[in-house]
């Protein structure tokens, strides 16, 4: 197994190992934005991209744009713009969109003129007029959207893929999409060496889009195996990055996904461990480290582990005895009871009396 300590680049494709992303690596991955209060406020300069359509720009992108029949990946939120009522959320859902420019399904007209303008990474905000929407009808099942109402869309577009024919995933064969997938993981780790961060997380994410639970549920014998081996490190990577992002749960839901497939994988158990350790989750953590090292007894960074987490348990007892000491300090002793004069005359002349009584009585007989 390779160890788990601390590297400074990405283990090459030909070991086989290059699901590890270096521990001491940092990326820049933005959050999945929150929707307490509906839409987000964004001030951003207002673009017109079509008579219905205009966009807003709450976060940059890098590189090109999209261009006809590009297979696009993408997460989002949908609102109907007079009531406020989401009805869609694809980071909840945890499932990236797809959507193919140019043959896009028609109540998708508008998101699809929004993300034809964006670049990979980008997060905008997208107002659709119902006629670029769901229509004068609009739908009455799921999603459901009132009649003639316009659209807000808060969009991020993950990545793209440039094909011809703009064949989408569904139209794609086993094999292809598990090659689609590892030429986007082993873009990721290319990225990552070259310290493009934030671009390398969005091809993991696109690589596990690829390889999606519908997908994996039609996989037996060797093609699930394969598809495996390709997505469990995407997940890992992203683990990798959450935790040195500080985004522990996360993290340790990525860590979960590789878990469910393979209980015992030691990197998951690992990552997951620092995760837990770093939310404060101590028994957890060393729970995680403890089956971690069971299948890899030599790896030094799990025992490094496992001994900063005893430490920490010392240093926390040593402070919860200096604070219950704080608190009621030092024992008292015990304060001698004053003695009672007339209670140990009382008990002295009892005596007395009995002594005298049995010495009478043994005269007597």
């Amino acid at each position: 197994m390779v160890g788990l300590e601390e590297q400074q680049s990405l283990p090459s494709d030909r070991d086989g190992d290059d699901d590890i992303v270096a521990e001491g690596a940092s990326v820049v991955h933005g959050e999945p934005p929150q929707d307490e209060n509906g839409p987000p406020k964004v001030d951003t300069a207002v673009e017109v991209l079509h008579e219905k359509v205009t966009k807003q720009i709450i976060k940059e992108g890098h590189g090109q744009k999209p261009s006809k029949y590009s297979t696009c990946f993408l997460h989002c939120r949908a609102w109907a713009e007079s009531t406020q009522h989401k009805f869609e959320d694809t980071w909840h859902e945890q499932q990236p969109l797809e959507l193919v420019l140019g043959k896009e399904k028609k109540e998708m007209t508008g998101l699809a003129i929004g993300i034809s303008s964006m670049k990979s990474g980008e997060r905008a905000l997208l107002h659709v007029g119902w006629e670029l929407g769901y229509g004068k009808e609009g739908s009455f099942s799921f999603p459901n959207v009132p009649p003639m109402a316009d659209i807000v869309y808060e969009v991020e577009l993950i990545g793209f893929d440039e094909t011809k024919e703009g064949k989408a995933r569904s139209d794609m064969t086993v094999e292809e999409r598990i090659g689609a997938a590892d030429r986007r993981k082993m873009d990721g780790n290319a990225l990552f060496k070259e310290e493009k961060l934030e671009e390398a997380m969005q091809q993991y994410e696109m690589a596990i889009a690829y390889l999606g639970d519908d997908f994996m549920f039609q996989l037996f014998g060797k093609y699930r195996d394969i598809a495996l081996a390709v997505k469990n490190p995407c997940h890992l990577n992203m683990a990798a990055c959450l935790i040195k992002l500080k985004r522990y749960d996360e993290a340790i839901a990525q860590c979960g996904i590789v878990l469910v497939e393979d209980e015992n994988n030691v990197k998951a158990l690992f990552r997951r461990g620092k995760a837990r350790a770093e939310l404060g989750q101590t028994d957890a953590a060393r729970e995680d480290f403890l089956k971690a090292r069971k299948y890899a007894p030599q790896d030094k960074a799990i025992t490094k582990e496992l001994r900063l987490l005893a430490e920490q348990d010392k240093v926390v007892y040593e402070k919860q005895k200096e604070l219950y000491k704080g608190l009621f300090g030092q024992r008292p002793d015990p304060k001698p009871q004053p003695k009672n004069w007339l209670i140990l005359i009382w008990q002295w002349l009892l005596s007395l009396f009995y002594r005298l009584f049995k010495r009478q009585r043994q005269k007597a007989d």
